[in-house]
């Protein structure tokens, strides 16, 4: 039923093309059944997935404590679209205001260092409430391990449902700034993209940025981006890729990098850098003024 003759099917088999395509097509299928076994897809992970990363984990020291301190605001309760409660740390402006600033915490939680950096954004915001969102619904962690298992355990419905309570919290008409470091980086500018037409600036401090243009298009609010040269998990890669996304979809992004490691503006951490750290809140409240009018 073949009807290629034998001399032909003989030389088909021997030439060299015909190997080299034998070969070509068996590595394309050994390629693929690596990939289907492979579960270690790193484009298919996301920050919080640092969570069990060792180095990362190293690269956060027990936090320092405050000392004797006497914190000027209160701890409250608001609710949520998701049936439940949220907690914030917030200091009211004194006079009537629309005014908000949202401070998202590190990767430990809601804890008395930033309660104190609450302190000093309403100090040095007059007009301005300022609220500080526990994502972690209460947990603080005081080791790098546990504070890798909250991040890591931490559900983006949920977080986004606190971010939206206090977004309803805050009315309808408020002007919203947001900002964080590390985990509540990240976290400023997705709430600041939750925020929409209410968002009017936002700060990352050394945070993973949202990356996914289309996520990224609700943005309002201008955006300015801290971040450490010297790390290697939001290190300058991510920092241009950034750069470019939000080019891409039309929004404004300043970027300023130091020459220091990650945590750098953290005075309870090791690896706090005095004059990148001391740089660096002049930019953010520069810019928070401009975006909040003050």
């Amino acid at each position: 039923m073949n009807n290629v003759p034998n001399s032909k099917r003989q030389f088909q088999k021997n030439h060299p093309a015909s190997k080299f395509l034998k070969f070509h097509y068996l590595l394309v299928f050994f390629m693929g059944m690596f990939m289907s076994c492979n579960t270690t897809d790193n484009s298919k992970k996301g920050f919080s997935d640092l969570g069990d990363d060792k180095k990362f984990q190293d690269a956060h020291e027990k936090p320092k404590g405050v000392g004797e301190y006497a914190f000027q605001g209160n701890m409250m309760k608001f609710s949520t679209d998701d049936g439940k409660e949220a907690n914030g740390y917030l200091l009211k402006s004194k006079t009537p205001s629309d005014k908000y600033l949202f401070v998202i915490h590190e990767w430990w939680g809601l804890n008395d260092h930033i309660k104190k950096e609450t302190d000093r954004y309403a100090n040095e915001l007059p007009g301005v409430n300022v609220l500080a969102l526990d994502l972690y619904d209460g947990r603080v962690a005081t080791k790098p391990e546990d504070a890798g298992a909250l991040m890591k355990s931490t559900a983006t419905d949920r977080a986004e449902s606190i971010i939206r309570g206090a977004l309803k919290f805050s009315g309808k008409s408020a002007k919203v700034a947001t900002v964080g470091w590390c985990f509540g980086g990240g976290w400023s500018h997705k709430a600041s993209i939750l925020a929409a037409d209410n968002g009017v600036g936002c700060v990352i401090y050394y945070g993973m940025p949202e990356l996914d243009a289309k996520k990224i298009a609700p943005l309002k609010a201008d955006v300015l981006g801290l971040f450490a040269a010297k790390e290697q998990w939001i290190g300058p890669k991510v920092v241009t890729q950034f750069e470019q996304v939000m080019k891409a979809v039309g929004k404004k992004l300043t970027v300023h990098s130091f020459d220091a490691d990650h945590a750098f503006a953290n005075p309870s951490s090791e690896r706090y850098h005095s004059e990148s750290a001391t740089k660096a809140n002049a930019l953010s409240l520069a810019f928070l003024k401009e975006k909040l009018g003050n």
